[in-house]
């Protein structure tokens, strides 16, 4: 008989490390939006130089909450305070299990004042979705529009809201051409509305670039026509549609880890949660990738400190997982950091493509390299010892270098030049991601996060911005 659910599959395998890192799965796709409208390059360089749209329509999970019990869901469900959260403002939302650890992370929005929308990779919204399902709450309405088909046949696609980024240096002069006058600079993360092509559509302030830009959604039947008005407006001011191939490699330069693995393959407080998940979701079918392996999947499992989440965590309100956090030294926790890799040690990952006789590495896909949902590549010192994992791998065009996200020991200072092990041992695990290939290792030195000096200078409060792998 089939598995009906999580825990049945999990119950039905060799273990969750087996089951992850064996996915059949294939990889992870950002769907719909055409691999590239120039050239990736181009797309990188627009977002630093010009202005770019992002079309984010379709990659994400948009969780409706509605009713007076809401906000209470959401409370006992943060590791972040919602005593301040007036309506038209949005707030990162991050949750964690009984034992304190992270299931996934994205944006709540609320709406009017009973009304609140999430926005992001599915592990927060089944979460949200179970517990807002069985945690007694009376006075809520909760629906889920999953993200679009990874692999759609023919083009019946459709969503309840499109959603667009118009970010970069020019970004605010588009907004305003679109909006026919000037416009309010909101504070960040604040909403309002402006026109686009004779409709009001709603706005979030974000700043990925270095200077104001805005989210903008809207009805979904709205979609081509708004996206049509703000390319013809940004042409004057450069900018450049950014597609699915690009748009993810963001996060190397902002600094934002997008797809840890969800912490709920254990613990007997969520077992209900295993029983309630499908047996074909993301939890089930995701793959776990990366030179790290441990037979024990809860190694895999992170605390909001290791992903310089240690900031939001508040203990003004009961949540799951507090006792837990209250537990634990934030001192001692990993922090994260950006690897830059040694140009050299990645040459010589793309010059084995062309070794007949030698070894051939692990493929190093451009802009992005990850092969898994989740990605766990060892770093190590000197010594050989592994201080942290290598979370997120790709290259940025504006930096001209190969760049990582990772968490690392906290007691490793900025500057220190470790090493990533690239490649899976043993020739590869079966992942239909992976090829035959043979671990090697790159030099990469600990640097800041988010490593863009734009970045740094102009991020605030350590929000990410995006929603680049979500």
């Amino acid at each position: 008989m089939a598995p009906k659910n999580l825990q049945e599959v999990l119950d039905a395998s060799r273990g969750a490390v087996d089951l992850l890192r064996n996915s059949q799965i294939g990889s992870y796709i950002y769907p719909v939006v055409p691999a590239d409208f120039q050239n990736w390059i181009k797309e990188q360089t627009a977002w630093r130089q010009t202005a770019v749209l992002y079309d984010q329509s379709h990659h994400m999970d948009n969780l409706f909450m509605k009713g007076s019990d809401a906000i209470k869901l959401i409370t006992s469900t943060a590791i972040n305070s919602t005593a301040t959260f007036p309506v038209n403002k949005a707030k990162q939302y991050v949750p964690t299990t009984e034992s304190g650890h992270v299931i996934g992370d994205g944006i709540l929005f609320r709406e009017a004042e009973d009304e609140y929308v999430y926005v992001g990779r599915a592990p927060a919204a089944n979460w949200l979705l179970y517990h807002g399902e069985t945690g007694g709450y009376g006075n809520l309405d909760i629906t889920v529009d999953r993200r679009s088909p990874s692999r759609p046949y023919g083009n019946q696609v459709s969503r309840q809201y499109y959603r667009f980024q118009i970010q970069g240096p020019n970004a605010w002069q588009v907004i305003e051409k679109l909006n026919g006058g000037p416009l309010e600079q909101l504070k960040f993360f604040n909403m309002s509305t402006m026109t686009i092509d004779g409709t009001t559509v709603r706005t979030l302030r974000h700043g990925m670039a270095g200077a104001p830009g805005l989210e903008i959604w809207g009805p979904y039947a709205d979609h081509g026509r708004i996206r049509d008005a703000i390319v013809e407006a940004g042409a004057e001011f450069g900018l450049v549609p950014v597609g699915s191939r690009a748009y993810p490699s963001n996060t190397l330069e902002s600094g934002w880890i997008p797809s840890p693995l969800p912490a709920i393959y254990t613990g007997e407080a969520e077992r209900g949660y295993r029983e309630w998940l499908p047996a074909d979701g993301y939890e089930a079918t995701g793959t776990l990738a990366g030179s790290f392996v441990s037979g024990n999947i809860e190694d895999y499992y992170l605390t909001p400190w290791e992903l310089g989440y240690g900031s939001f965590v508040k203990f003004d309100h009961d949540f799951i997982g507090r006792d837990a956090l209250e537990r634990i030294d934030p001192a001692a926790q990993r922090k994260k950091v950006t690897l830059a890799w040694d140009a050299a040690d990645v040459t010589s990952i793309f010059a084995s493509l062309f070794n007949v006789e030698g070894p051939s590495y692990k493929f190093f896909d451009l802009p992005l390299a990850n092969y898994g949902s989740a990605n766990y590549d060892s770093v190590v010192d000197a010594d050989g010892t592994v201080v942290g994992y290598s979370m997120f791998t790709g290259y940025s065009a504006n930096e001209r270098r190969a760049l990582s996200l990772a968490t690392i020991d906290a007691n490793v200072p900025e500057g220190t030049e470790l090493r990533v092990v690239w490649g899976e041992p043993n020739g590869g695990t079966a992942k239909a991601a992976v090829e035959p290939h043979v671990q090697t290792e790159v030099r990469a030195v600990v640097s800041p996060v988010p490593y863009s000096t734009v970045a740094r200078a102009t991020y605030q409060g350590g929000w990410r911005t995006n929603y680049q792998s979500a």
